[in-house]
C-alpha cells in the first residue's frame, strides 16, 4: 500500500489522459460505422430515440444524454441530445465526460478477472488472503422477535467470487436495513447521511479496509444477494494482488489497450469543462442533486462508484465483452472468462429478496454474474431482451447492456440521479429493440399468427 500511495502524484498526471489516443478520438465514431439497414436495423425507427429523448429535454425532465448503439460490431446510432450543462445552456457533446458511478463495477470486475487469468487470484480465495482486515468478521443477525440483532460468527469466509457477485455479506449504508451494519459504516466513515451518497473517496485504501473489516456483515457469506461495497473491496483486492494502484491497473491493463482515453477515477484540469452536469434539483422529487466532485484526486479509487468516462469509451469496453474479450487486436481476456462472468452465479440457493433486475430497472427476470445482471430467460422481465444479455447502470443515470444473441452493445450516458432513472433505462431498451427489423438468426423461432 505504501507503493500505491507514493504513486499518487504520477497517477494524477496520467489518469486524466488515460490512453494514447487523444480525447476527441472517438467524437465521431468509437467503432466502424454502418447504415442501420446493413445490420438489420431501421434508421427511421432508431430516429425515435432522438425524438423521444429530445422531448424529455424540452420538457426539462432530463438535462441531456449521449446514446450509442452498435450491432454486429458496427456503430449505427450515436447522438448527443440536449445539454451538457443545462444551467449554462451548454450543448451536450459526444465527448462529454460522465460520472459513471456503479458502471465502474464491471470495469473493476474485468480487472479482477484479468488477475484470475494471470494466476494471481482464484475465485475461491478468501478475501482475507489479500486483505487481513477481513479475517473472522462477525455477522449481524436479526432476532426472530424483532427486538434487535445478535452477533454471530461467520459460517465461512467471504471469497473473491462473493465480492464479484455481491454475496459477500457486505452492504451499503445508504441501502441496508441492518442497523448495526449501518451504524458501523457510519462510524467508520463509509456512510455519511446528509452528505453525498455513495462517496467514500476521502479515505485511504488502508482506512477503508479497516472500516469495512471492523463492521459486521449483514448476512452470512454466499447466502444472500445484496448490493454493496463489494466492488470497492474488490478494487482493494486488485491492488493487493497486482501491487498497483487501482487507477494505474485500469489505465495500463484496460483503458490503454482499448484506447479509452477519458476513462479513469478523476478528470484532469484540461478536461473538466467537458464534464456533464445534473440539474440543480431533481425534477421528479424537487430534491437537490449532489454528485461526487471528479476534479479532485481521490484518496482511494472507488471500484464501486468512482469512475468517469465517455459514452464512446464505454461502448468500446462493451464491444470488447461482446467480442469475447478482444477489440481491434487487443485481447484483455479469453472468451471462456467472459462466458464465466456473464453466466448467472446466484442460482436457486442464494436468497434474493430484491432481485438485481428489480434494483436496476424495476423488473424481475435477472440473476447476477461476476459484475453484471444477467437475463435468465426471454420472458418474466418487463422489457425486451434475450436470454444471456447482461447489463448494469450508475447512480447518476448511466446505463449499458450487451446482448450476444442480437449482437448488440448499447450505452446511454446522462447525469440524472433521480428515482426516474429506471424508467429511462426501460425506455431506451424498448426503443433500441423495436428498431431491429431483420429476420431471426437460424434456429431462432418467431411466433407467427395466421391471417
Amino acid at each position: 500500500m505504501t507503493r500505491i500511495g507514493s504513486a499518487l502524484l504520477t497517477a494524477a498526471l496520467l489518469v486524466g489522459t488515460a490512453a494514447a489516443a487523444p480525447s476527441s478520438a472517438w467524437a465521431q465514431a468509437p467503432l466502424p460505422t454502418a447504415k442501420p439497414e446493413e445490420v438489420g436495423m431501421s434508421a427511421a425507427r432508431l430516429g425515435r430515440i432522438t425524438k423521444w429523448f429530445k422531448a424529455e429535454v424540452d420538457e426539462k425532465k432530463l438535462p441531456g444524454a449521449v446514446i450509442a448503439v452498435a450491432r454486429q460490431g458496427k456503430l449505427v446510432y450515436y447522438e448527443a441530445i440536449g445539454y451538457r450543462d443545462a444551467a449554462k445552456k451548454a450543448p451536450m457533446a459526444k465527448d462529454s465526460i460522465f460520472r459513471i458511478y456503479s458502471m465502474t463495477k464491471p470495469i473493476v470486475s474485468v480487472a479482477a478477472m484479468m488477475l484470475v487469468e494471470d494466476g494471481r487470484i482464484q475465485l475461491t480465495d478468501p478475501v482475507a488472503k489479500f486483505l487481513p482486515d477481513f479475517k473472522d468478521q462477525m455477522v449481524s443477525v436479526a432476532k426472530a422477535d424483532g427486538s434487535g440483532y445478535d452477533m454471530v460468527k461467520g459460517d465461512r469466509a467471504m471469497t473473491v467470487q462473493d465480492l464479484l457477485r455481491h454475496t459477500s455479506g457486505l452492504a451499503y449504508g445508504e441501502i441496508t436495513r441492518n442497523q448495526p451494519v449501518k451504524d458501523a459504516y457510519k462510524a467508520g466513515g463509509m456512510y455519511k447521511p446528509g452528505d453525498i451518497d455513495f462517496d467514500a473517496r476521502a479515505m485511504t485504501p488502508a482506512e477503508q479496509n479497516a472500516a469495512v473489516g471492523k463492521a459486521p456483515l449483514a448476512h452470512q457469506p454466499a447466502t444472500q444477494w445484496e448490493y454493496s461495497h463489494s466492488s470497492d473491496i474488490l478494487g482493494r483486492v486488485v491492488e493487493a494482488a497486482s501491487k498497483m494502484r487501482l487507477a494505474d491497473f485500469v489505465r495500463e491493463r484496460i483503458a490503454k489497450p482499448l484506447k479509452m482515453a477519458d476513462t479513469g477515477f478523476w478528470v484532469a484540469k484540461d478536461k473538466i469543462g467537458r464534464v456533464a452536469q445534473a440539474f440543480d434539483k431533481d425534477p421528479a422529487t424537487g430534491n437537490a442533486n449532489k454528485l461526487i466532485d471528479v476534479s479532485i484526486v481521490p484518496k482511494n479509487d472507488s471500484g464501486g462508484a468512482g469512475g468517469v468516462g465517455t459514452a464512446a469509451d464505454y461502448l468500446r469496453f462493451s464491444q470488447m465483452l461482446l467480442n469475447g474479450g478482444t477489440l481491434d487486436g487487443a485481447r484483455l481476456m479469453s472468451r471462456t472468462t467472459v462466458a464465466l462472468m456473464t453466466a448467472d452465479h446466484l442460482g436457486e440457493r442464494i436468497r434474493q429478496p430484491l432481485q438485481p433486475g428489480e434494483l436496476l430497472i424495476g423488473t424481475q427476470g435477472y440473476g447476477f454474474g461476476l459484475g453484471f445482471a444477467v437475463r435468465k430467460q426471454a420472458g418474466i422481465a418487463g422489457v425486451p431482451g434475450s436470454t444471456g444479455e447482461y447489463m448494469w447502470a450508475g447512480y447518476a443515470g448511466t446505463f449499458f447492456w450487451v446482448d450476444p444473441t442480437e449482437h448488440l452493445a448499447v450505452v446511454m450516458m446522462t447525469q440524472a440521479p433521480s428515482p426516474a432513472r429506471a424508467f429511462y433505462r426501460r425506455q431506451i431498451k424498448q426503443l433500441v429493440y423495436q428498431a431491429i427489423v431483420d429476420e431471426p438468426a437460424p434456429g431462432k423461432q418467431v411466433s407467427q399468427t395466421a391471417n
